[in-house]
This record gives C-alpha cells, structure tokens and sequence, in this order.
C-alpha cells in the first residue's frame, strides 16, 4: 500500500483490496517511525485519523463515497482544525486549538479524506527553507543534511517520503512550488480567489493561496476538484462554475504553444537544473508544442515589490497576536506596553520579526507612498506583462527554483540569498496567477522541478500538460531511499 497514488488509492479502495482503517494503520506507523529523522509532522493525530477512517469504510459499505473517501493525507499546521492545535509553526500560537476547521479542511473532510496530521513549516508561512520553524526544521528526505523548501516543506517532505500520497499546503511567494521542486513532488499553486483563504491563518492576504502537494498532476487534479469553489465567508474567493478538473487531463497537446521567458534562463542559472528543465521542454516539442521566446521585462523587480507588499500585509495581519486575545502572553507583566512588548518578542523568531519591521517601515508615515505604493505600481506591471505573454501562448515554462536542496544551515545568515530562491515563483503571485512544480529529473541525486505557469482560472491546461509529460516520463514516481516500506 506504499507508494501508491491517490488515484490508485481510490481505485483500491473501490475495489476493496484493503480497508481506509488498514490503509491508515500503516500511513500512521510509517509516520512516526520517520518523523524523528524528517521532522516532517508537527503532531500525528492517531486517534482523529482512525476515526475518520473507520466512518470512510462505514459510508463506502452504505454505498456512499467519492473518489477521495477514506484516502489519508495531511494538513500545513496554518489551516484551522476543530479541536486540533494549530500553531503556524510559532510559539506565538504552540497552544491554540481552534473551534472550527478552514474551509479546505471543511471541504476535504466532506470528500471523506483522512487527516493523519499537521505537518511543519515556515513560522506564519515566512521563509523558503522551512528552518524558521519553532520546532524544528525539516529535513529533506532526499538528503536529510539538506532543506526541503519552503514554507510547505513539511508538506512536501511527508509526501516526497511517501508518508501520505499527498497533503495541504500554501503558496505566498512560491511555497508550493519551490518544495515541491526541491522534494521531487508536484505542488499546485491554483489562481488567486479559486480556493477560499478562510480558517488559513494569513500571511499576505493578497497573495497567500491554498494548494496541494501531491505524487501526481491526477492526484492534484483529484484534490483540487475537492478544495476550490466559492466561498461566502471569504470575500476574496470568486464564484466561478464548478469544473472537473480530471476531465481534460488526457487532452492532446499538439498544436499548443509554450512560452518561454529569457528572464527565466539566466546565466547564472545552475547549468544542471537548466539542462533538466530544457530536456523536459524537449519532450512536450515531441508531444507536437511549438515553442516561443517570450519577454517579462518587470520580472527583475518582482522580488523588491514582493519584499515590500508581503512584510506590508503581514506587519498588519500579525498586529493582532499582542498577548491579549489569543497567542502566547509573556510572565508577569508590568503594564499594557509590557504585555505587547514582550509578547510579541518572546512569541515571533527572527524572520518573522525582520518582516514585520520591514512592512511596519513601508507603510509608515512618509515612506507609504515612496515604498508600498511604489511596489503595487510595478505589480501592476508585472501582471500587464503576462497578460500580454498569453496572448500569444497557453503556458509559460522554466526552472521552480535556481538550484536543488542547499544544506541545512547554508543561508540562514543571510537573508537575501535565501530571498532569491523565490525568483522563478515570486512573479506569478503577484500576478495572481496559477503555476505548478512538476519533477524533471535529478542533478547529483537530488530533485529538479519544471514550473508551469497558467493564465488566470485555467487549471485544467497546466494540470493536462503536467499530465502529459509525466506520461512520458517516470521522475515523479521516484523514491528516496530509505523510506520505501
């Protein structure tokens, strides 16, 4: 039952070879034989999970299911579980159990899954290695001395490891796609609006989106179907008709156009991640592509625009955590200065600090217009560029992140380097666009992702062309060792 797809899953389930229980008896065993090594999971809720397990079996006896019933997977510890801790990864929130589940946990929840447990990440969402985390980082299972990415490298770790076929994540800046590249999974970050933010405890509420990290672009396809749709406690989802989509995931290629941006084949660009994600390319010219070079001239600037709207809407998100409320509340205060002071100090590391400084400094007084404003003009910007790209192609591609996994430890101290492992990914969030990670091959053993970016509400193309490829190819049903049994 390893290794299996959610498709396969399903398939098996349907066809009662083994039980949901059965299934998630073993996912469960697996996960916390591994996690000490990965750190993958923040907690297993054991009892939670069977529970569900056994209601799946229940309603797929009575003749009630979906293609998800029964099938385990895991939450990112930011989106809200009923009675379950959800911390965000901080000590600001290490004791806060929510009294109602996210939208996406509500909706998967009635597509039958199996939540096993929360998976680590990024404190608040905030970083691109997944070592900002107060409990730890996590460790990629390719080469446990290396990161997995970030923020969802929890997420992409656990199923990299095959600890579940698949888990919830979020994506700000690139944090579905760069771990899911850096892990060798395949992340969707859908359109901004497609998935509702609401019970997501927010980063940047202008750019954070819900997604999933799965084995397969049919395993995303399956998920997705499940997690997007309207919803009328979130005002920045969108209504938009009910779509399946699996249903255009065979659809042919031939005759359709790729854009490629010269802005994403720099030469400093590692030669063996560039070679890896040309040779992918390579394959859709087979599958009868045609090819185009494309220019995003304002995609130099998405990285300072970035840097200023997302610390800017985080500085006002994260306001609310002031020992008051909820969150963590230091000992003893003296006064009210004192209880917000040493709250918010001893609560929040360090990332999240400098961010919050930054974003309180952009939207100050005399440095709002210069900055913040400054940073929505170029975003405008960079959203005309693609929308002038796609009027030419149906997908632009190149590399998900710069390089494979770098070691634990080797940015840490430097905050702009790290920053930069987002260049590819940073873009299509501000332009509220939708883009994939897919696996492309292996450099020196460890994994290469293709990015496939979308126009707006068009999932169905990016998941048929990343179905297509890994039709051909086989590097998304690759293995760490170790961590197949």
């Amino acid at each position: 039952m390893y290794s299996k797809t959610i498709k396969a899953i399903s398939d098996d389930l349907a066809d009662k070879k083994y039980s949901s229980a059965e299934l998630t008896t073993e996912l469960l065993n697996k996960a916390k034989q591994h996690n000490e090594t990965l750190n993958g999971f923040i907690r297993i809720t054991e009892e939670q999970a069977l529970s569900a397990a056994k209601k799946a079996d229940e309603n797929r006896a009575k003749g009630i299911s979906t293609p998800l019933t029964g099938v385990p997977i895991a939450h990112k510890d930011l989106f809200c579980t009923q009675g379950i801790a959800t911390t965000s990864a901080s000590k600001m929130l290490e004791s806060f159990i929510p009294p109602y589940d996210a939208t996406v946990v509500t909706r998967l929840s009635e597509a039958g899954v199996v939540s096993i447990g929360k998976t680590n990440m990024d404190e608040f969402a905030m970083g691109s290695s997944n070592e900002s985390s107060h409990f730890g980082p996590v460790r990629n299972p390719w080469d446990t001395e290396r990161v997995p990415g970030g923020s969802s490298g929890g997420s992409a770790a656990v199923v990299a490891a095959r600890l579940v076929p698949a888990a919830t994540a979020t994506d700000t800046g690139g944090s579905i796609r760069q771990p899911a590249a850096l892990t060798g999974t395949t992340g969707l970050k859908p359109t901004y609006g497609r998935i509702s933010r609401w019970g997501m405890i927010a980063f940047a509420s202008s750019l954070d989106q819900a997604g999933p990290i799965a084995t397969s672009a049919e395993d995303c396809a399956m998920l997705l179907n499940a997690m997007a749709g309207f919803d009328d406690k979130d005002s920045t989802s969108v209504k938009r008709p009910a779509e399946d989509f699996t249903a255009s995931l065979s659809s042919s290629l031939k005759g359709t156009t790729i854009g490629l941006p010269k802005q994403y084949f720099p030469e400093n660009l590692d030669p063996k991640v560039a070679s890896l994600v040309q040779s992918a390319i390579r394959e859709y010219e087979k599958m009868g592509c045609k090819l185009k070079e494309i220019d995003l001239p304002t995609t130099q600037h998405a990285i300072p625009a970035y840097y200023i709207i997302a610390p800017s809407e985080c500085s006002a998100n994260l306001a609310r955590m002031d020992g008051v409320r909820f969150g963590h509340r230091c000992e003893n205060p003296e006064n009210l200065d004192d209880l917000f002071t040493r709250s918010r100090a001893e609560g929040f590391g360090d990332e999240v600090k400098r961010r919050i400084f930054t974003g309180t400094y952009a939207l100050s007084a005399g440095f709002y217009d210069a900055y913040y404003v400054k940073a929505q003009k170029v975003r405008r910007l960079i959203k005309n560029d693609f929308a002038r790209a796609f009027e030419e192609v149906d997908v632009i591609m190149g590399p998900a992140a710069p390089s494979v996994a770098f070691k634990l430890g080797e940015k840490g101290a430097d905050p702009l380097a790290m920053y930069l492992e987002d260049y590819f990914t940073i873009a299509i969030n501000l332009a509220g666009l939708p883009g994939m990670s897919i696996p492309a091959g292996f450099s020196d053993g460890l994994p290469v992702g293709l990015q496939i970016i979308g126009n707006h509400f068009d999932e169905s193309t990016l998941l048929n062309f990343a179905h297509q490829y890994q039709s051909v190819s086989d590097w998304h049903t690759k293995t760490p060792e170790g961590f197949e049994g």
